[in-house]
């Protein structure tokens, strides 16, 4: 499903809906970096400029997921950080993003609100606190740990066979 989404050098233009693939972001304010799947620019009067275009376009980020809808708020907070990266590189507001999911064939339409924004900003310094700390949280592993395209660093399975070092030397003392 991502390998037409992760070809940066395939835009097309529909129906004056110009679509990009595999662009990166940042923001120095919340220090993220990252790559949206997709995004839409739309004429829009209250758009932005684009190079080598007479129009304005308002921008719209889309994240491809392969599941279903989940139960928590990751894949919109992903959304979410997405599009405040764009607005700070474009110097826009966006409003709304969509979440497309392979396994249900659907897309969602995800309002950015004001707590979805805060949620995504506590989190991007909750994520700095570790860093300079030093602190790595415990994985939660779960089933989708198999697909993630990061397990490769996170290593989830290694998270399975720690334990606390006090329980440890309990076990040692107790085998002697």
């Amino acid at each position: 499903m991502h390998k037409r989404v992760d070809d940066p050098f395939f835009t097309e233009t529909r129906n004056g809906v110009i679509t990009a693939r595999s662009v990166p972001v940042a923001s120095y304010r919340l220090g993220l970096s990252g790559v949206c799947d997709v995004i839409e620019f739309t004429s829009s009067s209250d758009g932005v400029r684009l190079p080598n275009r007479e129009s304005l376009y308002l921008p719209v980020p889309i994240e491809y997921k392969r599941g279903k809808e989940k139960h928590n708020q990751s894949d919109e907070t992903q959304l979410c950080a997405q599009a405040m990266c764009l607005e700070e590189m474009l110097s826009t507001s966006i409003s709304r993003g969509y979440l497309y999911y392979g396994e249900t064939r659907h897309r969602v339409e995800i309002e950015f609100t004001a707590e979805l924004r805060t949620l995504v900003q506590e989190m991007s310094a909750e994520m700095h606190n570790y860093f300079s700390r030093g602190y790595t949280p415990k994985v939660k592993i779960h089933k989708g740990c198999r697909s993630c395209s990061l397990a490769d660093i996170c290593l989830p399975v290694l998270q399975e066979k720690v334990i606390a070092a006090s329980k440890y030397i309990k076990q040692q003392i107790e085998t002697e």
